[in-house]
């Protein structure tokens, strides 16, 4: 079946899901107040850091005595820096059933070696059995897993009376999804995510409790210098003010100063929450209605609004070789970037062949919009091609 191109282009194809698409209005004036050729711990560059930390704490709605920094390493900095300095005190649960989360199974087990790991797992577009995890023990996990386009439906199966830490990749959750932040003990995230921000830095998070285990239990382990939270037994409190352990880009933290002025002046976390989920919302219809293809996650309270991922349903495609399915969706993908109507769209690399498609705060819904005729273009021309 033949499909005609379409007319209209997004005007901003970039639905990557990290880097994502800057804000809306975003030009490089932005960047011209930024802190360069000049130390970042002098005055001004450090009350920058600050700004960064603080706005952050207010969009997000962080409580006061949670502690906040800006780390190295992006957010897989940021979670390892949690799973080095933390865990080793209790067992651990790790939860993964996606590729990022499948990354801390890796530090938990072969890397770290703990003893009595226990692993809780599950398929790309599924969501492990929440019931499963024992909170006497510390539990890794993600909130919203970004190369499976399945996030957790809330923070209800946390328990209030836990005695391991709950430890919390955020990374394409935070500012596009509420955080119960009295479940969640570290949280971690980055700047290139929800808010399209510039990669390499992270962010974490330490309730009370995190920090009374950082005062208790020292890892039987070296902990890299990048890594280390605590100083000749106490607290690193500086950090918390903007001194970062290595030197940050100020002309990234000019940026990131820039879209957290963005979000507050749009209202803050519910406006960012409802840009995403209204982007969201223009697939979901199109899904609905379209044949050859579905979401990836199989329940519909556990999909991601963030980093959509979909599967193809057309049985012409499912009765292809893994190889070739791939190669239709390399192909689709070719096809869009050509026309510049969608950059960086295929599921990622370890996920099932498919597509992935960004609906973070900085989209356009009007972009996303225009998009879905696009994708079926862009399928029904692969299929005449590669039928023939």
């Amino acid at each position: 079946m033949t499909v005609a191109k379409p007319e209209t282009r997004p005007a901003r194809p970039y639905f990557s899901s990290g880097p994502c698409v800057k804000r809306p209005g975003w030009t490089l004036d932005v960047l011209k107040d930024a802190f360069i050729s000049r130390s970042h711990r002098a005055k001004d560059g450090l009350a920058k850091l600050k700004e960064v930390i603080v706005r952050s704490r207010e969009v997000l709605g962080i409580p006061d005595d949670y502690r906040i920094a800006i780390v190295p390493g992006s957010d897989t900095g940021a979670v390892e820096m949690a799973l080095w300095t933390l865990l080793g005190e209790r067992e651990v649960d790790c939860l993964a059933w996606e590729a990022f989360g499948a990354n801390w199974v890796t530090d938990v087990g072969p890397v770290l070696k703990l003893a009595n790991a226990r692993l809780v797992v599950a398929p790309y577009g599924s969501l492990p059995d929440l019931s499963a995890v024992s909170w006497d023990r510390d539990v890794v996990f993600t909130w919203n897993g970004t190369s499976g386009g399945v996030r957790v439906p809330d923070g209800d199966w946390i328990a209030d009376d836990r005695a391991g830490l709950s430890i919390c990749d955020a990374t394409s959750a935070a500012f596009a999804m509420e955080l119960p932040w009295h479940k969640l003990d570290v949280t971690t995230w980055s700047w290139q995510k929800v808010l399209g921000g510039e990669a390499a830095h992270g962010m974490i998070v330490l309730s009370p409790r995190a920090v009374e285990r950082l005062y208790r239990h020292t890892p039987a382990w070296p902990i890299p210098k990048v890594f280390r939270l605590m100083n000749k037994g106490k607290l690193t409190e500086d950090l918390f003010e903007g001194n970062t352990i290595n030197t940050p880009s100020m002309l990234c933290v000019e940026d990131q100063i820039d879209v957290l002025r963005w979000a507050q002046d749009l209202g803050g976390l519910p406006a960012l929450i409802a840009r995403s989920k209204a982007s969201f919302a223009v697939l979901e219809s199109w899904v609905a209605k379209t044949g050859w293809v579905d979401f990836l996650a199989d329940r519909e309270d556990v999909r991601s609004h963030t980093s959509v991922c979909l599967k193809i349903t057309d049985p012409w495609f499912e009765a292809q070789s893994l190889e070739a399915r791939w190669a239709i969706v390399q192909r689709l993908c070719a096809l869009l970037e050509a026309e510049d109507a969608a950059f960086d769209i295929s599921a990622y690399r370890d996920a099932p062949p498919g597509l992935r498609i960004w609906c973070g705060a900085t989209v356009d819904t009007a972009d996303v919009a225009a998009l879905t005729p696009w994708l079926d273009w862009g399928y029904a021309t692969v299929k005449q091609e590669m039928s023939r």
